[in-house]
């Protein structure tokens, strides 16, 4: 037991949670806890945005599998956060946010930065904290640590007064929990393992569904040998991507399914006869019109969360649990030690080359596929990738490969702009030795481009692929289908130099807009120490394509 205030405290609790790198903004509700850290061993990002801190926060933690950590002041520093916490919140990313707050004696007052950030966030957090006295910073940080990466995983707010970091008391690590009705260890039901493998054993034309959950899980090995040994497709949700190699020699990878999904994918999604989902939502865009997703097909969901089971499209057979401790479940029940789906699969590689995915050529402009197929040619396909939100995503999750888990970062649920140029610098802090490449739209870079100082100042090895098209190229494609060409607002009539701007920050600047400039400048980037930005220009006219419209089915694709 040691003596100590509230703020080292809170630095000594991170410590013994096993904390290495904190991303944040100093401010005057959390002076007290960055003098304590002036102490600590832990690594402190100073970002340049406290919604940048939450992204980075986020992006070290799905690179890493571990929570990442971010703290902000009082206020609006506390209410910049709260962006970052819904974008986790949405694709279950364990993150804890550290919010300071304004003495426990003018809470309630309209003191001078004061906001009810736990009040603002709690639609948007899998819990919140606000800590009274010093003696109950330990355990509750510890609670937000569990909690944040226990069951299904979320961001965890905690909020602590002034003049609780302030106060004395005694510090003594303990690692008991008392949380009243959560017991993420008891979330395991198997009460219809029978059929579900009844179901695996005699359907013909089945397909694996994986989302995000099974990266979470760390279940994508798993998975993987299920599929080869069973002879089972794989197709993936946006998140899911990495879940299985998609360059595997096998050819099951079909690439990812939804609005902008592969046409296999699509094809076999709503021609198979058993759908296996595994740690997926079964989201708006990846299900297209969803009284016709799949109506041929039987479907076992697998998930942590009993919540999504039948919320958004109804199961024959559910299981609930770990993907990994599910998919080890159904394995050893398994009668049957392989699967012959010759039939099924040669009819989907028929599909593959029929329906390739769109490759459009602009004469000696860049097309963006051409970006991404020569960054993997580079990168041997080993870089860690973050996106931003919009065309670039969808260009990326169509024509960048992913063969592992957590090397392939983008915001899912919430879609949001400014999230990648951040999570790349968190994922830089655990990636050391590989290549961190965000592919970004002008739209969405220009939302947190003040990171660029950030990467400069660490030296960062990020390096931002820049799609520019001079305009916000997914508002502008559907005002082209749906909105009779009425381009309101989505095309600039100036374009900021984006290569002098980075140099003005220190980062190395280049720019290509032929296809013979296009490899020498990524050249050129991947082999500076530090950061780079290539600025690519596109054709503004460039389409993501396949495209499902809103109220379509998984199988009306437009192509062209």
């Amino acid at each position: 037991m040691a003596k100590m205030n509230g703020a080292q405290m809170v630095v000594k609790a991170l410590e013994d949670e096993g904390v290495t790198t904190i991303f944040g903004l100093p401010g005057g509700t959390v002076i007290h806890l960055y003098d304590a850290l002036y102490d600590s061993k832990m690594k402190h990002i100073l970002m340049r945005h406290e919604q940048a801190a939450a992204h980075a926060a986020d992006g070290y933690a799905r690179a890493s599998g571990k929570t990442g950590v971010c703290i902000a002041t009082s206020g609006p520093g506390a209410t910049n956060l709260v962006t970052g916490i819904a974008t986790a919140n949405m694709d279950s990313s364990p993150i804890v946010a550290l919010t300071g707050q304004v003495p426990t004696t003018l809470i309630g007052t309209d003191a001078f930065q004061e906001a009810d950030i736990v009040g603002a966030s709690l639609p948007l957090v899998k819990h919140s904290f606000q800590v009274r006295t010093p003696d109950q910073i330990q355990q509750t940080i510890h609670k937000a640590f569990y909690i944040a990466s226990s069951g299904r995983p979320g961001p965890v707010l905690v909020d602590i007064p002034a003049n609780v970091q302030k106060g004395m008391g005694d510090y003594e690590f303990s690692s008991d929990l008392n949380l009243m009705g959560y017991h993420p260890e008891n979330i395991y039901n198997v009460t219809h393992l029978d059929k579900a493998v009844e179901l695996i054993e005699h359907a013909e034309k089945p397909v694996i569904f994986a989302g995000g959950g099974v990266i979470c899980s760390g279940a994508a090995k798993k998975l993987t040998a299920f599929a080869l040994k069973y002879n089972i497709p794989v197709t993936t949700t946006l998140l899911g991507k990495g879940a299985f190699p998609e360059s595997h020699e096998s050819g099951l990878a079909l690439g990812m399914a939804g609005m902008h999904g592969h046409p296999v994918a699509n094809r076999a999604l709503m021609a198979a006869d058993l759908i296996i989902a595994i740690g997926t939502r079964f989201s708006d865009r990846t299900t297209g019109k969803r009284a016709n997703f799949a109506k041929n097909a039987k479907i076992i969901h697998i998930d942590m969360d009993e919540a999504e089971i039948d919320k958004a499209i109804s199961s024959d057979v559910w299981l609930i649990g770990d993907a990994g401790r599910i998919l080890d479940a159904i394995s050893s029940s398994m009668r049957k030690k392989t699967a012959d789906h010759s039939e099924w699969n040669r009819l989907l590689a028929e599909i593959r080359i029929k329906e390739p995915m769109p490759h459009s050529e602009y004469g000696n402009e860049i097309a963006p596929w051409q970006v991404l197929e020569t960054l993997r040619e580079l990168t041997g396909g080993k870089a860690v990738v973050t996106t931003e939100v919009g065309q670039n995503q969808m260009w990326t999750a169509q024509h960048l490969r992913v063969e592992a888990p957590r090397r392939f970062i983008t915001s899912g649920g919430l879609g949001t702009m400014g999230f990648g140029f951040p999570a790349a610098i968190g994922a830089a802090f655990v990636c050391s030795g590989q290549p961190v490449c965000c592919i970004a739209g002008d739209g969405s870079l220009m939302m947190n481009i003040q990171e660029l100082d950030t990467c400069a100042r660490y030296n960062l090895p990020v390096k931002v692929i820049l799609l520019n098209n001079v305009c916000l190229g997914n508002v502008r494609q559907w005002q082209q289908f749906f909105y009779n060409h009425r381009y309101s607002h989505t095309i600039y009539s100036r374009s900021p130099d984006f290569v002098k701007l980075a140099e003005a920050m220190g980062v190395a600047g280049f720019s290509a807009s032929t296809t013979e400039d296009l490899r020498p400048a990524l050249e050129k980037a991947l082999a500076e120490p530090g950061p780079a930005l290539v600025d690519i220009r596109i054709p503004q006219g460039a389409l993501i394509m396949p495209m499902v419209y809103p109220g379509n089915s998984l199988d009306e694709m437009v192509t062209a």
